[in-house]
């Protein structure tokens, strides 16, 4: 019976061999890094990739009455509290599990009714432009990954969910993590790094002029700050 038992094993390793073997051992290569990532749009009803860049809402022929405006970021308890309180051009988005709205004008603003402040993003000087357009985007990017060597005809501005990100432009690099936010200026060659050990997951926004598009690759290279 032993010998039964032993024959019988032995017929098994053959027909299975090593190969079989290792490949049910867990993968432990680190995931691909994403580079030259950009914001896109996802058209409606199409499936949004797990990670990227992707922009989610748009207001168009903003005027404003100062040469700096600042982003106000609230959250709400529904998606129609959210919309009743939304002024004329503010952006209503469901994203990370709650429903947020993004406000322009003045750094210190009647908060919404219903509304919980988040942040206050700015100030973000703007370019001489009759009339504005203004983008809002959300990323889901894990560490190592980065974007596209760019730059926007308007300025940017971030509020970081959750993880850490770093800002190379040729003046340096600048940091922020959860809770934090981050701005830069019209026209600046920038590459953004997904930095520390997290996913990071951020809201961005950039006002530009109406006669622009939101962005545009660019030849500058960075020297690497945000990996020191």
């Amino acid at each position: 019976m032993i010998r039964s038992v032993f024959v019988f094993v032995v017929l098994v390793l053959s027909l299975t061999g090593t190969g079989n073997v290792r490949a049910a051992t867990p993968s432990t290569t680190p995931h691909e890094h994403l580079t030259e990532v950009a914001c896109v749009d996802v058209p409606q009803g199409e499936r949004r990739p797990q990670f990227g860049c992707f922009n989610v809402g748009t207001v168009k022929a903003l005027v404003f009455g100062q040469s700096a405006v600042y982003w106000h970021l609230y959250t709400f308890g529904s998606r129609a509290a959210a919309d009743a309180a939304r002024s004329a051009t503010g952006i209503v988005a469901e994203e990370d599990g709650r429903v947020w709205l993004s406000e322009f004008g003045v750094e210190h603003d009647a908060v919404p009714r219903g509304a919980e402040a988040v942040a206050v993003i700015g100030p973000l000087q703007l370019p001489a432009a009759k009339s504005y357009s203004a983008v809002l985007s959300y990323a889901v990017m894990r560490p190592g990954d980065s974007s596209r060597v760019h730059t926007h005809p308007g300025p940017e501005g971030w509020y970081v969910i959750a993880g850490e990100q770093c800002l190379e432009t040729p003046t340096g690099a600048n940091r922020a993590g959860t809770g934090q936010t981050m701005t830069a200026p019209p026209n600046v060659p920038m590459e953004l790094n997904v930095t520390g050990t997290t996913l990071r997951r951020a809201f961005a926004l950039v006002i530009h002029d109406s006669t622009h598009e939101r962005g545009a690759p660019s030849d500058w290279k960075p020297l690497g700050k945000c990996g020191s």
